[in-house]
């Protein structure tokens, strides 16, 4: 039997067509799935009980098993959850001004080997299955006993790595009888997969983009990410340029500030260099220093002094609100730490 959550309405609707039923009844499964989030199929109403054994026959209704979730002093919620196989992901709970917002896991592991990052401490084993991701909304939601408003696919893997499957859990997540995630209260952060982001510039859904740059330069990005060596800073511009041309949105441009990396004012200036004319927003982030890795956060006053010289070159800027500082907030920390256990 396959997981009920890996199907998109529409390929709910081929189901049911094929059982000689009206398209109609895959809005019915989403609504249920989504805007009841049912635990039986015994539990839809509106449907004849020849119609709910065949669910039952042909679907089952997974949910993913919780194994350590740690609790912020700030509210930062972070979960361990374990798969069907034995494998471990992680997913994140916010709460912001505007609402909670859901860090999702998109692989199980990472091959992108950032070298800043928990994540790449254990390479890609494989994609999650879009059932995997709606799940950890689904069920931080019930854990936690809030609802939702906000997803960033910024957890354990590279999104464009696993595009199709993200395509349909963003489809899914959005739809108007289900979660209902407004598009512009999503966020897909990429490494720098220059033909996925071109790719992406022709999704139908007003879902926000994040590239995590992280380097003004070649040769500074070239030490942090090995991505870059396929896909150099001047081939991912032109993928943001013709992104932006395409879509008129603002990119989201992740910059992690390492002491003594790339947070010096000369830093400051290339990158806004680079980035001027470009309808980006750039979001400064604190790091969360990781147990075997050589990089440091960067000095408070060095923080401050980079986003001044930012504002200063008229740049769009934020420095982000540290969230999560005195729990394995990092991505891929928790994992590392259970696994090693």
């Amino acid at each position: 039997m396959e997981s009920i959550y890996n199907f998109t309405e529409d390929m709910l609707k081929e189901y049911w067509l094929s059982k000689g039923e009206k398209p109609f009844r895959a809005s019915q499964i989403i609504e249920w799935l989504y805007r009841h989030q049912i635990t039986s199929f015994d539990e839809i109403t509106n449907m004849k009980k020849s119609l709910i054994e065949e669910l039952k026959q042909d679907f089952t209704l997974d949910r993913l098993d919780c194994v350590a979730n740690q609790k912020s002093k700030d509210g930062t919620r972070k979960f361990l959850f374990q798969l069907e196989d034995g494998n471990f992901i992680e997913s994140v709970l916010m709460h912001q001004e505007y609402g909670y917002s859901v860090c999702v896991t998109s692989e199980v592991g990472c091959n992108m080997d950032c070298q800043f990052c928990a994540s790449g401490m254990k390479k890609k084993l494989r994609n999650l299955e879009v059932k995997e991701m709606v799940l950890q909304i689904l069920m931080v939601a019930k854990l936690s006993k809030v609802r939702v408003s906000h997803v960033v696919i910024m957890g354990i893997g590279e999104p464009f790595d696993n595009y199709e499957n993200v395509i349909s859990f963003l489809k899914l997540i959005n739809h108007p009888l289900g979660l209902e995630i407004g598009a512009r209260h999503i966020t897909v952060s990429t490494c720098g997969l220059v033909p996925k982001i071109l790719e992406y510039a022709n999704f139908d859904l007003q879902v926000n983009l994040a590239i995590s740059l992280h380097a003004p330069n070649n040769k500074i990005r070239n030490q942090l990410m090995p991505i870059n060596k396929a896909y150099p800073i001047e081939q991912l511009l032109d993928a943001i340029a013709k992104y932006i041309e395409k879509t008129n949105r603002r990119v989201t441009i992740e910059y992690i500030l390492l002491k003594g990396i790339n947070d010096s004012i000369a830093c400051a200036d290339e990158l806004a260099t680079v980035l001027h004319g470009l309808n980006v927003y750039v979001n400064l982030i604190p790091y969360n220093e990781v147990a075997g890795k050589p990089y440091e956060r960067s000095t408070k006053e060095d923080m401050i002094a980079f986003f001044d010289w930012l504002k200063k070159r008229r740049i769009n800027v934020q420095l982000r609100k540290e969230q999560g500082s005195d729990i394995d907030a990092a991505c891929g920390q928790l994992r590392s730490k259970h696994m090693k256990s």
